[in-house]
């Protein structure tokens, strides 16, 4: 004999209740799939059915009762009956996932029928189920449900299976279910002590809820409404009494008199103020102006050759803003190579890379009096010529700067 044999697989989620009301009221309509033992013609008929729910936070289980309908079976003999089914199932409910509140249940129940033949008769089965609701505002949902039906067989030794498949609405009402707390004998009142925790920004030892002033410099001396004691116009913590620069900007450091204490950012001696070189390598020797007397530019050439690669373009334009812009300097373009080949050849070469390096520093605005060039060949290296890395190193143009 078929039969058919189907488990709802349980959802899984948290152990939270969803359910807020008291009530819930789900009018259904739905299909049922019958094992083919059953006599039912196309094994399967049509169903409405209305559920009541009752929530409780005091359990995570609800009690559910179920009335399910199928007032017209077709027989595959011909007759016709109409099946009445009761069931009382408790209902989990679980957390929220998405748009969507995943349930389970499993129960009992009775099924009666108005014309019972030898293969389908009254009796008593048990159910389990799944679904989900779709809420579309607080009270009303969508529901889909699917109920699987083991009854109790009087024909045989076997259980005669159902899977009912439904789609309603569920309307939720009643007060909302409240957690009840069991009563004690003794109740404690606690007292919950809150306590605000008040900063200070500025250091100024005034808390910020009381600091008029909340941006003081660190040092000042403030009054009980955390502004400095004594006039200081420009806030940097010098009285204007004994200011000597009163407009100091608000983030300088200043002196014991307010002024601002000039800083040497490229460490080279030269205050920032009277640096035109800021960034000055470390260890290199300057003049009062804060620039080195002679510079390594880094330029690169065409292998052989006087041409300049493209690369050496910022190198160039930096070196010719300079002296457009300070031309009470003058620069000597000295070029120097490596020790391969003769020392004739090395110094036309290097001779002819200074003479377009000068050349390109006058394209750019140079005045031809303030640069000259000079080629030395392989005199005066700077690394080891018996090295790959020495000779790359020997192989370059320097600047000596002169003032005027």
């Amino acid at each position: 004999m078929k039969k058919l044999l189907l488990i709802p697989a349980l959802l899984s989620a948290t152990l939270t209740l969803a359910t807020e009301y008291n009530y819930e009221l789900s009018p259904m309509v739905g299909y049922n799939f019958a094992e083919g033992n059953l006599g039912i013609k196309n094994n399967g008929h049509l169903l409405g059915a209305l559920e009541m729910q009752f929530n409780s936070k005091k359990s995570k289980i609800s009690p559910e009762i179920s009335l399910l309908l199928s007032p017209s079976v077709d027989y595959k003999s011909g007759n016709d009956a109409r099946f009445t089914r009761g069931a009382f199932n408790g209902v989990y409910t679980f957390d929220k996932r998405s748009s969507m509140i995943p349930f389970a249940k499993l129960g009992v129940g009775i099924e009666r029928i108005n014309h019972e033949n030898t293969q389908n008769q009254n009796g008593f089965f048990a159910d389990a189920g799944a679904g989900v609701k779709v809420p579309f505002t607080d009270k009303l949902s969508m529901k889909v449900e699917a109920l699987y039906m083991a009854k109790i067989a009087k024909h045989n030794s076997i259980a005669d299976s159902n899977l009912v498949t439904m789609l309603g609405l569920t309307y939720a009402f009643g007060e909302r279910a409240e957690e009840k707390k069991p009563l004690q004998e003794d109740t404690v009142t606690e007292e919950v002590v809150v306590v605000v925790v008040d900063g200070d920004d500025d250091n100024d030892g005034v808390l910020n809820s009381q600091d008029s002033c909340l941006e003081t410099r660190v040092g000042v001396k403030v009054d009980a409404l955390g502004c400095p004691a004594v006039l200081d116009s420009d806030s940097d913590g010098v009285s204007d009494s004994y200011d000597r620069c009163p407009n100091t900007p608000q983030d300088d450091k200043v002196d014991s008199v307010g002024c601002t204490i000039n800083l040497d950012i490229d460490n080279d001696g030269v205050l920032n103020d009277k640096d035109i070189c800021p960034n000055t390598i470390p260890g290199e020797a300057v003049n009062s102006d804060g620039c080195a007397k002679i510079v390594t530019l880094h330029i690169t050439f065409k292998s052989a050759s006087a041409g300049i690669e493209a690369d050496s373009a910022p190198a160039i334009n930096d070196y010719a803003n300079f002296l457009t812009t300070y031309t009470n300097y003058s620069a000597k373009i000295v070029g120097y190579t490596d020790n391969t080949g003769s020392k004739k050849l090395n110094k036309k070469l290097s001779q002819d890379r200074a003479d377009q390096v000068r050349a390109l520093l006058i394209d750019r605005g140079v005045n031809p009096n303030q640069v000259t060039a000079l080629g030395l060949g392989s005199a005066n290296p700077i690394a080891d010529n018996a090295t790959v890395e020495g000779r790359a190193k020997n192989r370059r143009i320097e600047a000596e700067l002169t003032r005027n």
